[in-house]
């Protein structure tokens, strides 16, 4: 995924209201920055950390820019959620996911399952057989390069591995993909010390059939794009 334009170099002030954050640009002026995700960003919104930002170039909107990368010492940090399902659905049409080949069609927002949800990719082959695809960001992660998800307690996380499951009991392939938009994770875990219920949920999304695959980010100010497959591991 290409931007619009190369991003805007800042520092972070404060992130609050989990969707705003101060920034100072380079010239020393302040501005107050839409926050796309829904997460706590652990290690992600230490004051004094460089980020990115991008223009909407629109002046009617009220936060006219937007939070895109976190620089950390160790790399980039994607953390506007909001594009993780475009990331996903370039990977799969570049077949990125060996698993997840020879389907001809995709739909994206497909509502689907018992409890109100929307699958993020619906994929097709030409027998009508059918994978649902559920999308989930990662921007947490330990030193030593192991990515988990998720950041915060998440009960419609858990909500998703119950529909999962009832698609894989239905006669359907189901899959949960990790976005992994940053630069120096090497594996991908569920994070029970900080959602023990989503540990739980996913274990049990993989022991009824539900396929895990991990994709990882390569970051610029001008360009996001999945590279390679990650291992998951459940323990």
């Amino acid at each position: 995924m290409n931007y619009q334009q190369p991003l805007i170099s800042a520092t972070l002030i404060k992130r609050y209201k989990r969707f705003l954050a101060d920034v100072t640009l380079l010239d020393g002026s302040l501005l107050t920055v839409h926050v796309p995700n829904t997460g706590s960003l652990l290690g992600c919104v230490d004051p004094g950390l460089p980020v990115r930002l991008s223009d909407s170039l629109n002046e009617e909107r009220k936060y006219r820019f937007t939070l895109e990368q976190v620089i950390l010492p160790t790399g980039r940090v994607g953390v506007n959620t909001h594009i993780a399902n475009q990331l996903v659905g370039e990977a799969l049409k570049k077949g990125l996911i060996n698993g997840l080949s020879g389907f001809t069609t995709m739909q994206a927002e497909v509502k689907y399952g018992h409890e109100n949800s929307r699958i993020d990719w619906l994929l097709t082959d030409t027998e009508n057989n059918r994978c649902f695809v559920e999308v989930k960001n990662v921007t947490a992660a330990v030193e030593s390069g192991i990515g988990f998800f998720p950041d915060a307690p998440s009960e419609r996380a858990v909500k998703h591995c119950r529909e999962l499951i009832r698609i894989v009991n239905e006669g359907h392939r189901a899959a949960m993909i990790f976005c992994v938009q940053r630069e120096d994770v090497e594996i991908v875990e569920p994070a029970d010390h900080i959602d023990p219920q989503y540990g739980k949920a996913i274990r049990e999304a993989l022991h009824a059939g539900v396929e895990l695959y991990a994709l990882s980010a390569s970051l610029s100010d001008e360009v996001v794009h999945l590279t390679k497959e990650l291992p998951v591991r459940c323990f």
